[in-house]
């Protein structure tokens, strides 16, 4: 009889868990049925705070400068998500910080750096974020031209079968890549423009050529030597995937890039029933994680789970189904793995620092960035 007990109340909380976002108990990769509490989420994030407040940001209000606007971009954009006012020194100072990158050019980056585009985007998604009062209109306006004016194919006669089409890049020749693109279209979405714009169109085309899914939209010749929906960093330069190639020598797809693509593919007005969003959406189901970047490992781990987090809020997805069937509140368990991976002193830090990611300034701002798609619901 209680043994007849026991199964019926835990088909219940089964039930239960894939009813909503707000469900009691949601399954996890590890069986884990313990929610984040609104108390501890808010607790991680005022101990990274903190850390940023005491130890991370310099004299200057920039964090990890030696590396350019960007990380000081992306950290201030955080502490913004998190409701730390625009007026909060530790903000202010990181504002003044990026103003004093601007040029004459529209752009924001520093001086003689090959990442200009990359360092504009981001600065244009932190003031956008700051620009509750109009105070920064002027400065958006002219960072929105000078990233527009680098894309691939804008204000001229462009090829459009060239594969270099609609990206964004940097770099001494301004390869595009995926990871740049999605950059590029969330700053002018950032900066007010819809989908239709004919910058986050054109960039539209270059995003579905690092898909591995053939269709109308990408007969690059790449998918078909592996046809998984996932995406890859560029079909430029003879294609290029961070991941190894798969044994038939196609590019082979990852999760960081494939939620780069798929959030890309949202903001630029691409539907739930589109078979590229169809394939790409499969893809996350069978290589659910928030453990690892899928198809890298450690590698890009914090940048992974920012981009994986904005993707499923981009497509207001609570509940992902994985391959073996199983519904996981993503918002509760990635929350709960960032927050097991805090360190004492209210940092983040990725053990492998590949792209930055032994920066604890650069990773504490990608946690931050994350948490904020997670953010208990009673406290949305």
């Amino acid at each position: 009889m209680l043994r007849r007990l026991l199964v019926v109340l835990v088909a219940c909380v089964s039930v239960l868990g894939g009813l909503a976002r707000g469900a009691a108990l949601a399954a996890d990769q590890g069986g884990s049925t313990s929610r984040v509490s609104i108390a501890a989420y808010q607790a991680a994030v005022n101990r990274a705070v903190a850390f940023l407040r005491t130890k991370g940001q310099a004299p200057d209000g920039s964090f990890s400068g030696a590396n350019g606007p960007g990380p000081t971009a992306i950290v201030a954009t955080a502490l913004l998500r998190q409701r730390i006012g625009v007026d909060d020194p530790l903000v202010a100072k990181a504002l003044k910080y990026l103003e004093g990158m601007r040029h004459p050019d529209g752009g924001i980056y520093q001086t003689g750096a090959l990442y200009a585009n990359y360092e504009t985007c981001l600065a244009v998604m932190c003031f956008a974020e700051a620009n509750k009062d109009g105070r920064y209109a002027g400065l958006l306006k002219g960072a929105e031209a000078f990233v527009k004016g680098a894309q691939w194919g804008a204000g001229q006669e462009a090829d459009r079968a060239d594969f270099n089409y609609g990206g964004a890049g940097y770099g001494k020749h301004k390869r595009p890549d995926l990871s740049n693109t999605q950059f590029f279209i969330e700053a002018l979405r950032a900066a007010g423009a819809g989908p239709d714009d004919e910058a986050i169109q054109r960039a539209l085309v270059f995003v579905s050529r690092c898909q591995n899914l053939e269709s109308e939209h990408n007969t690059t010749g790449f998918a078909a030597k592996n046809p998984d929906g996932g995406f890859y960093y560029t079909p430029a330069s003879g294609g290029v995937s961070m991941a190894e190639k798969t044994p038939e020598g196609g590019l082979r797809s990852y999760g960081s890039m494939t939620y780069a693509g798929l959030k890309s593919m949202i903001f630029a007005g691409v539907g739930p029933d589109d078979p590229r969003v169809k394939a790409a959406v499969e893809w996350a189901k069978k290589n659910y994680s928030i453990e690892a970047n899928p198809g890298m490992g450690t590698a890009g781990l914090y940048y992974y789970g920012h981009t994986f987090a904005k993707a499923l809020d981009a497509m207001k997805i609570d509940l992902v189904e994985d391959a073996h069937g199983v519904k996981h509140d993503w918002r509760n368990e990635l929350a709960a793995e960032l927050l097991k991976r805090q360190r004492p002193d209210g940092s983040w830090i990725n053990e492998n620092p590949r792209w930055l990611e032994g920066e604890s300034n650069l990773v504490t701002g990608y946690a931050l960035l994350t948490l904020a798609y997670c953010r208990p619901a009673a406290n949305r």
